[in-house]
């Protein structure tokens, strides 16, 4: 029989050996490209992005490490600094270091501490990866984690999303530490001899996650030894449950949904024919940003122009239809030129133009005009506030806000409705109507067609 001490070194190789090897299924399961592809790693020194380098290191993946300076904690935020150079200099893997003015940056965004962070860094570690060839952006998030996720994510009245998890990959992050908790993570860096910081701010219940990992998930875990591993299988089920609502979601969106040049927009008639109308809208919408249930609900039964704003679009409501713009999209200023004697012209819409015999169909898309009336270069542009035209068939010039407004033209569609111009003179609202003053007439010795091909 081996002695005591044997016995004790055998059970930790055999610990570390049983780690390794259920990581190592993870990924070639899971992430099963990854041999072939280049890993920058989040490392802020801690624990987990130590025991998660090292790991990767040790299965031969090609990985560099990036790690963030909050410069929230002085003396301490330099030497965490100075410890993973140090680390990445030993395993000899290329690093990358940036340092934020964290505080300063939350301070102009109006954001708290944490999500500046959160921001500062993932938008950092995508300009690193994109500029130095890393497929993948990889991070320490565990099984722990997860479930204080899921404790944060409930107490804000979140959906489905919000509950099952955090997500194994996403927008180029992976998080191959998901399936293994804080404590086997602890006992593999102490059984490998590894060295890592603490983070003092981690023991401060100044944020809620802390004060669940230090106060609420232990007292859970006295009660229940099994807690974590029930909470997987649980947040398993919640995925799938999640898959088949995203397939739902597929097709409904097929049902109501209508793309646009500038975003898309929903037909309220038909979602409202579906049932739970205020469920699926919400879930729509969510991707894009719109948390609030209550105002996105409230939209339905609102009147026209109401509006419901997210990070990057705006929802409103119009002629029986929900509209999704981005917020910040930048109106196209260009004013296109159409020589004489061109035949067609395809920026910024397709023109065809051609002199022709008689007046053929009425078309909106299609205008006929008397070419001895107008001046060249024509111009291509898009409307303003102030445009004044003749329209088609009236004596009298309006304003263009005041034809749309009359003509029921929505408020998507008029944000993309261009103009024919010759000379100062509007003579065409392309789609729309034609300008009165450049009709055809019987003294009209040539007509020229010039229809939008769309």
């Amino acid at each position: 029989m081996l002695p005591a001490f044997y016995r004790y070194l055998c059970t930790i190789i055999i610990r570390i050996e049983v780690l390794i090897t259920a990581f190592k299924t993870h990924i070639v399961s899971q992430f099963p490209a990854l041999a072939n592809q280049k890993i920058l790693v989040a490392c802020s020194g801690g624990l987990d992005s130590m025991v998660l380098l090292h790991l990767l290191k040790s299965l031969g993946f090609t990985i560099g490490v990036a790690h963030c300076n909050f410069m929230l904690r002085k003396e301490e935020s330099d030497d965490d600094l100075a410890f993973v150079e140090a680390t990445a200099l030993r395993l000899k893997t290329p690093i990358f270091t940036k340092a934020f003015q964290t505080k300063k940056y939350a301070k102009q965004q109006g954001l708290s501490t944490q999500v500046a962070a959160r921001e500062l860094r993932y938008s950092w570690f995508n300009s690193i990866a994109d500029a130095n060839g890393y497929d993948l952006i990889a991070t320490g998030h565990h099984a722990d984690d997860d479930l204080e996720t899921f404790f944060i994510n409930l107490s804000r009245a979140t959906g489905l999303r919000g509950l099952s998890g955090i997500p194994k990959q996403n927008k180029g992050v992976i998080r191959p530490l998901l399936p293994f908790s804080s404590a086997q993570i602890l006992q593999f860096a102490k059984k490998q001899g590894l060295f890592w910081r603490e983070d003092s701010s981690n023991h401060k219940r100044d944020y809620l996650r802390n004060k669940l990992r230090l106060d609420v998930i232990p007292a859970f875990k006295e009660v229940n030894k099994t807690v974590l591993q029930n909470f997987q299988q649980t947040q398993q089920h919640l995925k799938d449950s999640e898959a088949l609502l995203e397939d739902y979601i597929t097709l409904v969106t097929k049902l109501v949904v209508t793309p646009q040049d500038t975003g898309f927009e929903i037909d309220i008639k038909k979602l409202q024919a579906l049932p739970n109308t205020n469920s699926l809208l919400f879930e729509l919408l969510y991707p894009l940003g719109f948390k609030d249930f209550k105002a996105i609900t409230n939209i339905l039964e609102s009147d026209q122009g109401k509006k419901v704003l997210s990070k990057d679009y705006i929802l409103y409501k119009d002629r029986g239809l929900l509209f999704v713009r981005e917020k910040n999209l930048k109106r196209d200023e260009t004013i296109y030129s159409i020589e004489k004697y061109q035949e067609k012209s395809i920026v910024p819409l397709t023109l065809s133009l051609r002199s022709v015999n008689k007046v053929g169909v009425c078309d909106p898309a299609i205008l006929y005009v008397d070419p001895a009336k107008l001046t060249y270069p024509l111009k291509v542009r898009l409307w303003r506030d102030d445009d004044i035209f003749q329209p088609f068939g009236m004596k009298g010039k309006k304003k263009l806000s005041k034809f749309f407004k009359d003509e029921k033209v929505s408020l998507a569609a008029k944000e993309n409705v261009w103009l024919l111009e010759s000379g100062i003179d509007i003579i065409w609202l392309i789609g729309l109507r034609a300008d009165d003053r450049y009709k055809v007439t019987d003294t009209t010795q040539e007509i020229l067609k010039i229809e939008w091909i769309k």
